[in-house]
Order: structure tokens, then sequence, then C-alpha cells
């Protein structure tokens, strides 16, 4: 079994670095993480809500943008980072762009990635801890709104002069 998991990453790869069993092992945590949420749901009696309406999801959505741009990107959560990936400078506005140096750098600096675990967090959020989770995703819905705002600012004042 070990030698065709070899020869089917080796295929797959080609002359890529493309670490399948690493991505399996992040695969397996969140897993846990979301068996681990379901089983302690069940073990509590707590319930999924019947349904998300469309603030909850827009708050969701603006709140997972926005913590997975901060995790991925923002110069502040560099140190949690720089274990993994190499400052390269500056991408945009009050971002960093980093090269992985390894699997978990990709993860790390990828909003993509990050969005992903934080869109999960606040669901499991919603079962366990509704208002705080809902006043949390308020606040980073109101910073990234604000972010939106300041690039907005920053281009009229470009423009006007």
């Amino acid at each position: 079994m070990t030698q065709f998991l070899e020869r089917t990453e080796q295929e797959y790869q080609g002359e890529h670095d493309r670490p399948l069993g690493t991505y399996v092992r992040i695969m397996g945590a969140y897993g846990v993480v979301v068996g681990t949420a379901v089983a302690a749901a069940a073990l509590t009696g707590r319930r999924a809500p019947d349904r998300v309406g469309l603030m909850d999801l827009a708050l969701m959505a603006a709140c997972t943008h926005k913590v997975a741009r901060l995790v991925a990107k923002d110069p502040v959560t560099s140190p949690l980072r720089a274990p993994f990936t190499r400052y390269e400078g500056v991408s945009g506005p009050s971002e960093l762009k980093e090269e992985p140096r390894n699997t978990m750098g990709e993860l790390l600096s990828c909003p993509f990635c990050i969005a992903q675990w934080a869109a999960t967090g606040y669901a499991i959020g919603l079962v366990f801890a509704p208002r705080m989770t809902r006043l949390a995703g308020a606040a980073m819905t109101a910073v990234a709104a604000s972010d939106w705002l300041q690039l907005a600012y920053a281009k009229l004042m470009k423009s006007a002069s």
C-alpha cells in the first residue's frame, strides 16, 4: 500500500513539489475538528440552527473574509506565519506578500485556505455560542467594511489630486 501511495504521489506531482501526504494530514485534522464538534454537540444536546438566515449568512461571509485576510495577509499576524513563510514584501494596502516554506506556510498564507477553517469555526460557534459568535461576526464585518471604506477614500483622494 505504501508503494502505491508513493507512486501515486510521484506520478501526480511530476517535477513539482506537491506534498499530498501533508494535505491528507491537514484534511484529517479538519475532519477531527468537525467530528469533535459534532460529537460535543451531540453530548451536550446542542443542535444546529434549523436554518441559516440571510443576515447570519451575510455576517458569516464578511467575517470569514476578514478573518481569512487577517490570518493570511495582515502584518500584525506575521509572527504566526513567520516559522512557515518567508517575507517578500508588501502585496497591497496593509497586506504582506510571503512565500510559503512548507505546507503549513501554504495553508497559513492562503486566504482561500484559511476561509474554510474560519467559516467552519463560525458555524461551530453558531451551535455552541450563537450570541457571542454573531457579536464577533459583526465586529469582523465592521472591520471589513471599514477596510473597503479606507480603500475607497484613498482612491477618491488620489483622483481628487
